[in-house]
């Protein structure tokens, strides 16, 4: 009984011995990984030379391809293993001349509005379009009123955000179906244009775009379709509720093309052990084109670069095949991400885990995770690690849109989340430009996410683990 207990302590002291061993070295890589990212970081001028010598990155777009040749060629100066492109069609889409609205009360008596066409929205006719507005707060109330109160009017989508929730994601998530459905929804009811109220908490002069679908809604029933400030939606609403019968004029200029090539980016460091086994972390090249595109996604893409030069940088060999991936078309069709995870099925290629930044260059928080139990209580036990960076926030939750068609029973997917508040005064604005970016913010996303990448690295997913075992 004696000689038990004795070896059970034994093994328990090992085992406490060992963990405080672990403990230490990986604290010490993660310091090394912030320090090298905060002292010699490179994500801050690589996002200078993306948003503010190339610019907004619309799909399809000049300014794309040049992100892309810029992109693949300071890859290829990092000294990895592979940088490759890899080609996918994606959608071109115009603005045109810049938009122009007013509000008219009266005979000769109009006030301008701050209004921008709708990524994918059809153009007015060329002389504009003049019609009276019918308010509404969701795309139930559409149907509710009916086409007798609809028909040859503009519908204005007027439900704002949720001020009262703190993940300003879950408020964004509960209005953005009038901007994505409303058009195709108030054709059906006659409607001859919509306006869409911007997705934004900050009460400013900024009309936010974003995507938005037809559906099946045939060529010749599209209807227009802009986005108009949140201060311009407030003046809109007050007015209606005074003058009921006033009229709205717009005219945008917006026109779609023919999908054109572009590429993803790649850029590989080869596994020591498991070269056939991958880890990803990415995020997206294209942009809107009001604003430069720095928080969304230029932010995403430099902080994932910056992943792999950080092990380059200080000397870290993976164990697995580290991808950095530069998707293409997340704003307006999210081909980089299908064509990506096409791809790899099709080759075969085993995807343990994939990490996404595309939620802004703001401080870093946490991160949010699609995976099981048993990896959650791995992530769980590396919180430690991350508290003296003021990292508390592990959640399970979505991960991003360019690494969810990867999905596929085993693999972690996981999302950087930034403090939120301030996103959306950006967000498809033309306020997302470089001078909203922080450098230490931007630097310290960077090392979070190494710092996740390299523990996934070291200690791999339960699912691998057990596979490896059986």
């Amino acid at each position: 009984m004696k000689r038990t207990i004795i070896t059970i302590t034994l093994v328990f002291v090992a085992s406490l011995l060992q963990a405080q061993t672990s403990f230490k070295k990986d604290s010490t890589l993660i310091k090394s990984i912030y320090n090298t990212a905060l002292l010699n970081g490179k994500s801050y001028d690589w996002l200078d030379h993306l948003s503010n010598e190339i610019g907004g990155r619309l799909s399809g777009s000049f300014n794309a391809n040049k992100a892309v040749k810029y992109t693949k060629a300071e890859l290829d100066e990092l000294g990895l293993d592979k940088v490759w492109l890899q080609p996918v069609m994606v959608p071109k889409w115009t603005r045109g001349q810049k938009e122009y609205a007013y509000i008219e009360t009266g005979p000769g008596q109009t006030s301008i509005a701050d209004i921008c066409a709708l990524g994918g929205s059809v153009p007015t006719p060329k002389l504009g379009i003049k019609a009276q507005l019918i308010e509404v707060t969701s795309l139930d109330e559409l149907a509710t009123l009916g086409r007798e109160k609809i028909e040859g009017k503009i519908v204005f989508y007027n439900r704002p955000m949720q001020a009262d929730l703190i993940n300003t994601f879950e408020a964004y998530g509960g209005c953005v179906d009038q901007r994505y459905s409303g058009a195709m929804e108030a054709a059906k009811y006659g409607a001859v244009a919509v306006v869409v109220r911007s997705m934004n908490l900050r009460a400013d002069d900024f009309p936010h775009t974003g995507s938005m679908t037809y559906g099946d809604t045939p060529v010749d029933q599209r209807i227009p379709a802009c986005a108009i400030s949140t201060n311009g939606a407030n003046y809109l609403s007050s007015a209606l509720k005074i003058l009921p019968s006033l009229y709205f004029y717009f005219k945008q200029n917006c026109k779609t093309y023919d999908d054109v090539l572009s590429h993803n980016v790649i850029g590989e460091i080869t596994g020591t052990e498991f070269p056939d086994k991958y880890m990803l972390v990415g995020g997206h090249l294209d942009s809107w084109d009001l604003g430069d595109g720095s928080h969304d996604d230029g932010a995403g893409v430099v902080q994932s670069m910056e992943v792999l030069r950080l092990f380059k940088e200080i000397g870290y060999k993976p164990k697995h095949s580290i991808r950095v991936v530069l998707f293409m078309n997340e704003e307006n069709g999210l081909r980089g991400g299908k064509k990506y995870a096409e791809e790899a099925k099709l080759k075969n290629e085993k995807h343990i885990f994939a990490l996404e930044s595309d939620a802004g260059g703001f401080t870093p928080r946490g991160f949010s995770f699609d995976l099981d139990e048993a990896n959650f209580k791995q992530v769980e036990s590396w919180k430690p690690l991350f508290e003296p960076y003021l990292i508390h926030y592990f959640a399970k939750g979505g991960s991003g849109a360019d690494i969810g068609p990867l999905k596929e029973e085993g693999i972690v997917l996981a999302g950087l989340r930034p403090d939120s508040q301030r996103y959306f005064d950006h967000h498809h604005a033309a306020t997302d430009t470089f001078d909203a970016i922080n450098k230490r913010e931007l630097e310290l996303g960077g090392a979070a996410m190494a710092s996740l990448v390299y523990l996934f690295d070291t200690y791999g997913t339960k699912t691998e683990l057990t596979s490896i075992k059986n």
